[in-house]
């Protein structure tokens, strides 16, 4: 399965149903979020807006509550009343995890430690569409205080775990989607971030504010320059024979796929 939703996906919480059409004029797609960004006493509130405030369901994503919570199955039987068929797991830990949604292609939130090692035999799972790592509930997994350091680097524990999602997804085809970049006025930060996902193979970036969205967008966009050069090495490689010289480099099969890589962001 393939996950085409677009490289931003934004975050809204599902008891402000005011904000879901501007959600969707402004990124690729909609989380709904029925989880983190929903105080307990509004979660029927915010069930109800989900079901009377319908969006496009081949772009938007509900966010449901863990397996091991109540919420969870309140959640399904509230997804049961609408159209949606994807859906993002909070807190997916394990096969049997993803063995309780078999209607839904699932966005599998690893984002505690027995996620991130179960990663790949959580990506392996038939409605697994797309893997997405989250900072900050990791390390408060582990008992930690804060995934990143002082100057913005994310600390080694959640490069780790970045890694091993982004493994884990390409192991098993399916796309692998990176962290929220919580700091929403540090737009430079932001777009390094972006643009870092961008060349490890990130199929998308998820955020929280809608001016996070233009520079994900942007970070994913191949520049015309990018576009040209591969327009024109992927050409030059029709007359040649294996590896070959371009412009000084060499050029062989993992360069030529990089480049078809390009064409294919450029093309959207």
């Amino acid at each position: 399965m393939t996950f085409l939703m677009g490289p931003s996906l934004l975050f809204c919480p599902a008891d402000r149903p005011e904000r879901y059409a501007k959600a969707a004029e402004r990124a690729d797609a909609v989380i709904i979020d029925l989880e983190d960004a929903v105080a307990p006493a509004d979660k029927v509130t915010a069930r109800e807006a989900m079901i009377d405030t319908p969006l496009d369901p081949e772009r938007t994503v509900v966010r449901v509550n863990p397996v091991d919570t109540n919420d969870f199955d309140r959640d399904l039987k509230a997804l049961t009343r609408t159209d949606y068929g994807t859906v993002m797991l909070a807190k997916t830990e394990s096969v049997q995890h993803m063995r309780q949604l078999p209607a839904y292609d699932v966005l599998a939130l690893c984002e505690t430690a027995a996620g991130v090692v179960h990663a790949a035999d959580i990506a392996a799972e038939p409605n697994a569409v797309a893997l997405m790592w989250g900072a900050e509930d990791l390390v408060a997994s582990l008992g930690g205080t804060g995934s990143r350091h002082d100057d913005g680097r994310y600390r080694s524990v959640a490069s780790h775990a970045r890694s091993s999602v982004l493994l884990a997804a390409g192991a098993y085809g399916k796309a692998a989607i990176d962290a929220v970049y919580i700091n929403i006025g540090d737009l430079d930060g932001l777009a390094a971030e972006a643009q870092d996902a961008v060349a490890s193979g990130f199929a998308a970036t998820a955020c929280i504010h809608p001016s996070q969205v233009p520079v994900i967008r942007e970070a994913f966009l191949p520049t015309e320059d990018e576009v040209a050069y591969a327009r024109e090495v992927l050409e030059a490689a029709k007359t040649e024979g294996g590896v070959f010289e371009f412009r000084g480099r060499m050029v062989d099969g993992p360069l030529l796929r990089h480049a078809e890589q390009t064409l294919r962001r450029a093309a959207g």
